[in-house]
């Protein structure tokens, strides 16, 4: 639902701003407009922010005809096109403004919204951090050439450097196409805090990060590729068929404290701890599927569940992996998952 009670609206017949205050399914909502409330259609309503975009903060009076709001008709869908993004899939952020005593636009947070302009409807795993911690997911469908709200994002939480992460599917998969697709985008705050600036100047109502143009095709690796400049260049190149001669020995056990990592760790934030053991659990797993091990046992630790939540959601997406289990153990408790492969 693009609207939520107490969302601030506009009337686009009769540009007048109210507010929402129940909604009755998801084409219908009742609003109040200077003192009235009356049933409307969503599609005869927009956010007034939009409208605040293209007008001067002082507007001319001038004659309005004497036409009762409930005496509007149903129109066909009006379409504002407010959200711009051209092909591709986008995260779009529309800033929700709020005036000081001075009359400065302020924003107080964004509403955002994940954009299909492709041709194909796309499943989707929607994640937003701050500071390692996760504060919001979603997982749904989104039909093509449409828009879906995801979350309101409080303008405070950029101050945290924020990372949204979508990992897309097809809904009705194709051998043609890649099984899945992930991507991410880390917002900085002083670029949004400089984007928000262009948008007043510029008077266009939203920011707009593309996440991929095109869904990718699956790479079929059936040819073989000349890397004798990459020998020559001085990096060192292997026979894949003796790939295992040249890997670090195998584990069965691997542990992802950060003490057991790295030496140097203590001046690092919680998000690039989690990055460091991420890089390293990804390591010895391929260290172990290279070599047909039956079974890898993580130690990840208890904690706040950050890290085995992450390795977790890896797992479920690695086609080697036949099973995996979080129970109780004697040497590490509850603070080991073991991993299961079929080859």
């Amino acid at each position: 639902m693009k609207y939520q009670i107490g969302d601030e609206i506009l009337v686009l017949q009769t540009n007048e701003e109210g507010r929402v205050q129940e909604i009755l399914n998801e084409k219908m909502v009742i609003v109040e407009v200077r003192g009235v409330r009356f049933p409307i259609q969503t599609d005869q309503i927009d956010f007034p922010y939009f409208n605040r975009f293209f007008q001067k903060k002082v507007i001319p009076e001038k004659k309005i005809d004497k036409t009762y709001i409930d005496q509007i008709p149903i129109e066909k869908k009006v379409q504002t096109n407010q959200i711009k993004a051209s092909v591709g899939a986008w995260l779009t952020f529309i800033p929700k403004y709020s005036f000081d005593e001075f009359g400065d636009d302020m924003v107080d947070y964004f509403k955002v919204y994940l954009v299909n302009h492709t041709d194909d409807m796309l499943r989707f795993y929607y994640r937003q951090d701050a500071n390692g911690q996760l504060q919001f997911e979603l997982k749904a469908e989104i039909s093509q050439q449409k828009e879906v709200y995801i979350q309101d994002l409080d303008f405070s939480v950029l101050n945290d450097s924020p990372l949204f992460s979508v990992e897309f599917s097809l809904a009705k998969p194709d051998k043609k196409h890649a099984e899945f697709y992930e991507t991410e985008l880390k917002l900085r705050p002083k670029q949004v805090f400089k984007k928000v600036e262009e948008l007043k100047d510029k008077s266009e109502p939203t920011l707009s990060y593309q996440l991929f143009e095109t869904y990718p095709e699956k790479v079929i690796e059936d040819n073989k590729i000349d890397l004798s400049s990459l020998s020559k260049a001085g990096y060192k190149v292997y026979d894949a068929s003796k790939i295992k001669e040249h890997l670090p020995p195998v584990r069965s056990v691997v542990d992802l404290h950060i003490e057991k990592i790295s030496n140097n760790w203590k001046g690092l934030n919680n998000f690039e701890i989690i990055q460091m053991q991420l890089k390293e659990f990804e390591k010895w797993y391929q260290i172990a599927v290279a070599n047909m091990q039956p079974n890898l046992i993580v130690i990840h630790g208890v904690g706040k569940g950050v890290l085995r939540e992450e390795i977790h959601h890896i797992l479920k997406a690695k086609k080697e992996v036949k099973t995996f289990v979080n129970q109780y153990d004697v040497r590490f408790g509850y603070g080991a998952t073991e991993i299961f492969f079929q080859y």
